[in-house]
């Protein structure tokens, strides 16, 4: 069983009723959604992980630590950051797919990513050679395989790049199609404020199975 702590919105907000009828699973209830946009084999990758922002990514428990110790470090981490709000979330492409992303960086949010690596470093299990052949460590840069290394994933610090994945891998020759067709369902959100104000434990029952929200906390 893997756990991440990751920022989603609350489970009634409209982003999340918005999101899930764009992956086609609710992360939140497990309930699968029939899907109008002829997309689905793209977004086989966000439906499995659900609508998040990495924090702290998927790990094992380390050897002695029970799921109600990470619960309960889950609340005393949220009881101790404040909520806020990022200025404006616009839709980039990052390498091959599609997320939403800040429009500028922002101090409270890479701090929120920073502190959450190093709080729950402590609850992970060490990476598997296998974790980490899954990494592909050749291609990744000197400072990214350090940090791989000393936190299980190579995106954190100063590496972290916040986003929220929309799809998986998109060709050129379809990306003008899933663009429009994001842009359209998620009008609402795009170049509007995003409340950060909960986080999510995940929770993956078995290996490649879908992630679902196991406990959700509110920031003060």
């Amino acid at each position: 069983m893997r756990y991440a702590i990751y920022y989603t919105p609350p489970k009634d907000a409209p982003l999340s009723q918005c999101v899930a009828t764009w992956l086609g699973r609710n992360a939140f209830t497990g309930e699968t959604i029939e899907t109008t946009h002829g997309l689905d084999d793209l977004l086989v990758s966000p439906r499995k992980y659900g609508f998040h922002g990495t924090l702290k990514a998927p790990f094992h428990l380390a050897k002695g630590v029970r799921e109600d110790d990470l619960i309960e470090l889950f609340d005393t981490f949220a009881q101790n950051h404040s909520a806020f709000t990022l200025p404006n979330v616009q839709l980039s492409k990052l390498g091959p797919f599609f997320a939403l992303t800040p429009s500028a960086p922002n101090g409270q949010l890479e701090t929120l990513g920073s502190e959450a690596v190093r709080t729950f470093e402590p609850m992970r299990a060490p990476l598997s050679q296998a974790d980490i052949e899954r990494r592909n460590p050749a291609k990744l840069s000197g400072q990214q395989r350090a940090y791989l290394e000393r936190w299980g994933y190579p995106y954190v610090m100063d590496e972290f790049r916040f986003h929220l994945t929309l799809t998986g891998p998109v060709d050129d020759a379809d990306s003008s199609r899933v663009e429009e067709a994001i842009k359209t369902h998620f009008e609402a959100f795009l170049d509007k404020p995003l409340p950060i104000e909960t986080l999510g434990l995940f929770a993956e029952q078995e290996r490649g199975g879908p992630f679902s929200v196991l406990r959700v906390a509110s920031l003060l």
